[in-house]
């Protein structure tokens, strides 16, 4: 009795205790699990990196632009870029180019390549879906076994309230002489077992929550309790849709079947991709560039157009020996008339630019089989998303079967539990009452109970199992997935 007193108080401190945590409905728990979900966060980065790589092939629509400046200096022989002739001299230099260029025509592989990385993007779009279906699934089955274990909690509490009490009777019975001290011996055996079922369920419940609390992301030593529901015993009536039914609506609304239909269409635009490879390539091209080489002279003759005058230079290339010295021989060279000016950095830069303009046409004619190879593989890639798609519809099918004659049973082991139930409900009371009367004894009498205790256990499994099965039902329908 002390023993029974001490367990109720420390059950009522859990339960005042646990009025105090946080509750949570289901839907929040999908919305914790979602936000809390690394791969769910995975796949939204992968449908980033698809979004990012459908953008850049856009611009492979448009030209190109590239600027290239380099600065050195070069030792040794050296050519002078104004004169062409070698010099013995450290020569400075600068070059700068601008360049542009763009694909005129290539086969549309650059249309193509557009065209598939816009269904990448949507296969992967379908494939974060399928990821979050498949999360929201597992939190409501986490849900509902939490629920069920709470439940069953509940019911174990009080069969052991009802033994508690038919262990005092006993007990005055007992004393009084009416029934012998093995009866209550019997009863006080079965309270015992009831207390070990009531620690079972608490397990069980702990472990349903720790489950959910994983899907959740969240520690173990994380406190709260679910928002316990209200579930209405299931109808008898047959479930509203056929299994061809449901499997039409689900081929037609659920993810997995439109990314398998996406990437077929991106492994067909990949065969086009690679036959483009065949054809011409047309581009245009274009650059503008310039350099600076300290080679060149410091000061540049500018003419103005005069008839010129006579002037003496030494020579370049005439010279007399004196003593091992060489001495240019003095000449006489007619000039034009003009001014010598300053000939900078800039003035060089202007001097010595230079553009170019140039229309590029390729044309394939033998490179090792290659384009034809890449064409068969994109073939191959295309058959094996078809066999994809064909394994994905197979898998659809059979879930929908398999789930739709789950739900069958379900329902038929609801109806003939409950039947049962109550068939025990009638047979346990009338036990009790020749019990208590001294017509049975506590043997019989602790057969009933437990029979009755077992049944009412597998009533609520059976209850939730139905309302589980029919849920499912209702996801492949695409019909939000509520606990009512």
């Amino acid at each position: 009795m002390k023993k029974w007193l001490l367990m109720t108080i420390v059950a009522a401190t859990f339960a005042t205790g646990a009025e105090a945590q946080q509750k949570l409905d289901l839907e929040q728990c999908i919305a914790t699990a979602l936000q809390n979900n690394l791969q769910i966060k995975q796949g939204q980065l992968q449908v980033q990196g698809n979004q990012n790589a459908l953008e850049q092939s856009k611009f492979n629509r448009y030209p190109n632009l590239n600027f290239n400046a380099s600065q050195g200096i070069q030792f040794g022989r050296n050519i002078n870029p104004f004169t062409n002739q070698f010099v013995e001299q450290s020569v400075n230099f600068s070059q700068f180019q601008l360049s542009t260029g763009a694909t005129i025509f290539s086969g549309y592989q650059i249309q193509n390549g557009i065209k598939q990385n816009g269904l990448n993007l949507q296969a992967s779009q379908k494939d974060l879906e399928i990821n979050r279906n498949s999360l929201i699934v597992n939190v409501a089955t986490a849900y509902l076994n939490a629920l069920t274990g709470e439940e069953q909690l509940d019911n174990a509490r009080r069969q052991a309230e009802t033994t508690q009490l038919q262990l005092t009777r006993t007990e005055k019975l007992v004393k009084a002489g009416t029934l012998p001290e093995m009866n209550l011996y019997d009863i006080q055996a079965q309270l015992a077992n009831e207390e070990l079922t009531i620690v079972n369920a608490q397990n069980n419940v702990e472990v349903a929550k720790l489950t959910l609390k994983q899907l959740m992301n969240l520690p173990a030593n994380e406190q709260f309790d679910i928002e316990r529901i209200n579930v209405a015993n299931p109808s008898t009536a047959p479930y509203d849709a056929t299994i061809d039914q449901v499997f039409n609506t689900a081929l037609k609304y659920l993810p997995d079947m439109e990314a398998a239909q996406l990437r077929i269409e991106a492994a067909r635009t990949g065969v086009e991709i690679a036959r483009g490879a065949k054809m011409p390539t047309l581009s245009i091209n274009g650059g503008l560039s310039s350099s600076f080489s300290s080679a060149a002279p410091k000061e540049r003759f500018i003419g103005d157009g005069g008839l010129g005058r006579q002037v003496e230079v030494p020579s370049q290339t005439r010279y007399v020996s004196f003593q091992n010295v060489r001495i240019p021989i003095t000449e006489q060279i007619t000039v034009p008339s003009g001014d010598l000016r300053s000939f900078g950095y800039f003035d060089q830069l202007d001097f010595n630019r230079n553009a170019s303009l140039s229309l590029n046409l390729r044309m394939p004619i033998f490179n090792g089989y290659q384009v034809r190879y890449r064409i068969a593989n994109a073939q191959i890639q295309q058959k094996n998303a078809e066999l994809q798609s064909g394994i994905i519809r197979n898998q659809v099918r059979q879930n929908v079967e398999q789930a739709y004659y789950n739900m069958t049973n379900a329902a038929k082991r609801y109806q003939a539990t409950a039947k049962q139930v109550e068939s025990l409900e009638r047979a346990f009371k009338a036990s009790d009452s020749r019990f208590n009367a001294g017509a049975i004894n506590s043997v019989d009498y602790n057969i009933a109970k437990t029979n009755l205790d077992r049944a009412r256990i597998n009533l609520i499994q059976a209850k939730y199992d139905y309302l589980f099965r029919t849920k499912i039902l209702d996801f492949y329908q695409n019909k939000p997935l509520k606990l009512e």
